[in-house]
């Protein structure tokens, strides 16, 4: 595809919203800023550090993808492990952004519990920072009982797994996608993407996701929907 006309006025915006322990500076984010932006598409990616690592709050990861889609009126929203979480919870307010789910955490349950250390807070090496820091236990314990997943969002959505995936185990994923396909609510246009050898930071297929960020903005709506102010359970 050739490089879009026209400057910034001809850009369209796609929301980037990163996973766990990472930032807004992580390489896959870099990665798709790179290949996007001259082809028409500008990545925004907000600190999901919410309201830091340390005390890191779900319900407040939402609002904040929730504003920022208010404010960005993205042409698709992209979420990573459980960035892609973020991206279900904002996409239940009504807003019409396509999504797309990179390596999400669906399906994940108790697992948020599984192999956590003793003790509160827990200490994990955090990509973006670069060093180990500490967060709250209450964070693991809390997402359990999350269930972003339970339906299928009500825009099209294209979710892209690794079946080489360390971190979110591909049956998983797989599981919670025959059910949405089941209910019968999967939107026209949404599938599911198995990458044979992908592990799951998905580095070395940048450009298939840019090509399914870009098959999702030619679907998306000319702004997106404001919904009313969040309230996330």
């Amino acid at each position: 595809m050739a490089p879009a006309r026209g400057g910034a006025a001809c850009l369209k915006n796609v929301l980037y919203l990163h996973g766990f322990a990472s930032s807004p500076a992580g390489r896959k984010a870099t990665a798709l800023r790179e290949k996007l932006e001259p082809l028409g598409l500008r990545v925004i990616a907000p600190d999901l550090n919410i309201p830091s690592f340390e005390r890191l709050d779900f319900r407040g990861m939402a609002r904040l993808a929730f504003w920022e889609t208010r404010r960005h009126m993205p042409a698709v929203v992209c979420g990573s492990s459980l960035g892609a979480l973020v991206a279900l919870a904002s996409a239940r307010l009504a807003l019409h952004s396509p999504l797309l789910l990179i390596a999400p955490a669906l399906g994940f349950g108790p697992r948020w519990l599984e192999k956590l250390p003793p003790g509160d807070p827990v200490p994990f090496f955090h990509f973006g920072a670069g060093t180990e820091l500490l967060i709250h236990r209450r964070f693991f314990e809390e997402m359990v009982g999350f269930d972003a997943d339970r339906d299928p969002p009500e825009v099209p959505v294209v979710v892209i797994m690794g079946r080489r995936d360390e971190s979110v185990p591909f049956d998983s994923v797989r599981e919670v996608w025959d059910r949405w396909e089941a209910s019968g609510r999967l939107v026209p246009g949404s599938r599911l993407v198995e990458i044979p050898d992908g592990d799951h930071g998905l580095l070395e297929y940048t450009d298939r996701i840019a090509d399914e960020v870009l098959a999702l903005a030619s679907l998306a709506p000319s702004s997106a929907g404001r919904g009313a102010p969040p309230a996330f359970h």
